[in-house]
């Protein structure tokens, strides 16, 4: 506990009592005398939108509740969301725990969690509260035994007004999916919000079709905005407003392309307001103010430690995220932490870092372009537009950036800098911030021993040797949760991985001869991050290790066979091409390979700078879909792929 809330904690002196009572209390107590004390919380969420409110001085907000609202809250300046797009993050709000440690970084995935490990909500049930959540979950993780009821209710009808009884001190969760990105495609009335006067980023093209997205994005804001005050009016009808510790917040940055779902500030950080009522002022941080701001950064992982240390409950050894209130506030961290994996169909591998002034950013996977073939993306009428507009040679920079490959590190001043354009990695003059947050970065993923440098599917191999689900499992001795497999060194030794992993992540053919060794390495994610650099450092890397790569397209794992085959697709000729070719069909068949392999093969085939007949003709008699799938759902990623499989370039 830092020496700010020792000396809140002294200035009260219930608060030492009630923390006796609390930490003591059984599961489900209902004693009144105990629970009187405790505040009631209650979050507002909202979706896909950045910080363009005009509490945080965008002028051209309608948000008036919002606006209103935060005179009497803390604004946090410095918020992130873990995660760019919306169930990875919801993966660390309700563990406490970075997704990529869990197995749960990917958009949309079933991942077991281990016995011992209980979600936030549990956890205040066994505190007496009530909890409801109205009503999205989308966490990408599930208990181990798969049916525990984690909710008293989790549904479009969950709310306070039904605990049963009404001293219980309850916990609910408000959504709105009005500011939804989807919303953008929507073609509504604004009343607030005229195209011809919308501010357009440098990033995008300045044309009527993005200033009406702009102007769309911003509507659903002033939406969100009515939802918000409807529901700030509920609470106070029902007198809660004195009892009551109140989070607005988003679940990730803005719905326009490169927000959401990239790696950067405008796809990670989000608004957040936090009301506490003066009776509760004991638990606040020494720079709480009504109608202030704070610079102190905070992320996803740290809001369920924070709800735990504001009832009282010292949070968990298990929980990676900081409270940033209550009675066991921590020390001001000095880094958030972002991430991006596979989003949808589309896979990737991104990790950033950012302090209060300065942004790093580190790609994994450079040959996957910002503008990738997202369907979701492509339902916008904007991508479309921009995509065309770079083909037609009517771009000019930054615009064009988005389409080109990526730089394997990225450095931003933002406040110099805000829109990301500059990159800094090879200045001179910031060669010391680069050297400080690679090294927090590099130490990051270590401690929290990110699992996103396995491929998916070998993921799930190492962990279960099954293809069914943990939680399904009955008398599978060798079956555990990834996290388990993730932190036992013999089964996933990480620090050589993430070595070759690092090395692999460049343009530079001094390496190669390293790379070459690891694609002989006895584990195969070394060997498959070996290839991975190959691959990236193009066809001179390829002549230089033709044979090396030829023995790999016959590599007894998977996803490493996968990448081998690429390079021989992009760069050999006649026969070597063609037995590559026809190597990525066989396993992109979700039914022989399994969904995750086939989507490993399908990204591969879909970003070739070719896409003939024989290729569609193939992958149009495939089966589309893996029956012992690990989460049937993925098989969608599959169905989306195969009807359509034209490279987006030739549309």
């Amino acid at each position: 506990m830092n020496p700010s809330v020792s000396s809140l904690a002294a200035r009260s002196l219930s608060a030492t009592a009630l923390l006796m009572n609390l930490t003591t209390m059984p599961a489900n107590a209902h004693n009144s005398q105990i629970t009187s004390d405790l505040p009631n919380i209650i979050w507002l969420t909202i979706e896909d939108t950045s910080p363009n409110l005009g509490a945080y001085g965008d002028t051209f907000a309608h948000t008036p509740n919002i606006d209103a609202f935060s005179k009497k809250a803390l604004r946090y300046n410095l918020a992130w969301s873990t995660s760019p797009v919306c169930s990875p993050a919801r993966t660390a709000i309700i563990t406490g725990m970075y997704p990529a440690t869990l197995g749960g970084h990917n958009h949309r995935s079933e991942v077991g969690l281990p016995r011992d490990i209980k979600l936030y909500p549990e956890l205040l049930k066994e505190q007496g509260f009530y909890v409801t959540n109205n009503s999205k979950e989308e966490y990408n993780v599930v208990p181990a035994d798969g049916d525990r009821e984690v909710w008293h209710d989790s549904s479009s009808e969950a709310h306070y007004f039904n605990r049963p009884d009404k001293d219980m001190p309850f916990f609910a969760v408000y959504n709105s999916m009005d500011s939804h990105g989807s919303m953008i495609r929507n073609r509504t009335d604004l009343p607030f919000h005229n195209p011809d006067d919308v501010s357009i980023p440098p990033f995008h093209p300045d044309t009527p079709v993005f200033r009406r997205d702009w102007a769309q994005y911003y509507h659903s804001i002033s939406v969100v905005d009515d939802w918000f005050g409807r529901k700030l009016d509920q609470i106070r009808d029902d007198g809660l407003m004195d009892n009551t510790i109140i989070f607005f917040y988003s679940d990730h940055g803005g719905g326009m392309p490169t927000y959401k779902t990239f790696a950067n500030n405008r796809g990670l950080q989000v608004p957040m307001l936090v009301y506490v009522p003066e009776k509760y002022h004991h638990l606040v941080p020494e720079d709480y103010r009504a109608g202030g701001f704070t610079n102190r950064p905070v992320e996803f992982v740290d809001l369920a430690p924070t709800l735990l240390s504001l009832i009282g409950v010292e949070p968990p050894d298990w929980m990676q995220g900081k409270a940033f209130m209550g009675h066991f506030e921590e020390e001001p961290r000095e880094y958030v932490f972002g991430s991006s994996g596979r989003s949808d169909e589309q896979i990737d591998m991104v990790r950033s870092v950012r302090d209060e002034r300065y942004l790093y950013i580190r790609n994994y996977m450079m040959h996957v372009r910002h503008g990738y073939f997202s369907e979701y993306f492509y339902t916008f009428e904007s991508t479309n537009e921009w995509r065309d507009l770079y083909y037609a040679g009517e771009l000019s920079p930054p615009q064009i950036r988005f389409w080109e490959s990526k730089s394997p590190e990225e450095l931003y001043d933002l406040k110099a800098d805000p829109h990301e354009i500059h990159n800094l990695v090879d200045s001179p003059h910031h060669q010391d911030i680069l050297d400080r947050l690679r090294a927090a970065h590099r130490q990051q993923m270590l401690q929290t021993r990110d699992v996103q440098f396995l491929p998916e599917s070998e993921m799930h191999r190492r962990a279960k040797n099954t293809t069914t689900p943990i939680w399904k499992v009955q008398n599978e001795v060798e079956a555990t949760s990834i996290y388990e497999m993730a932190q036992d060194p013999k089964r996933y030794p990480m620090e050589r991985i993430f070595a070759m992993a690092e090395l692999a992540a460049d343009y530079n053919l001094q390496s190669l001869p390293m790379l070459e060794i690891g694609l002989n390495d006895k584990d195969p994610a070394v060997r498959y991050w070996a290839a991975m650099g190959i691959r990236a450092r193009g066809k001179r890397a390829f002549d230089a290790t033709v044979e090396s790569v030829r023995a790999s397209l016959e590599d007894p794992n998977p996803s490493v066979r996968v990448v081998a085959s690429n390079i021989f697709a992009n760069h050999a000729k006649g026969d070597d091409r063609r037995q590559a070719l026809n190597q990525l069909i066989e396993l992109s068949k979700p039914d022989q390979n399994g969904v995750y392999i086939a989507l490993e093969a399908l990204n591969v085939l879909k970003n070739l700078d070719y896409v003939n007949d024989y290729i569609k003709d193939a992958l149009m008699e495939n089966e589309t879909e893996d029956p012992n799938a690990i989460w049937r759902g993925a098989n969608q990623y599959i169905i989306r792929l195969l009807p359509d499989f034209i490279h987006p370039y030739e549309q």
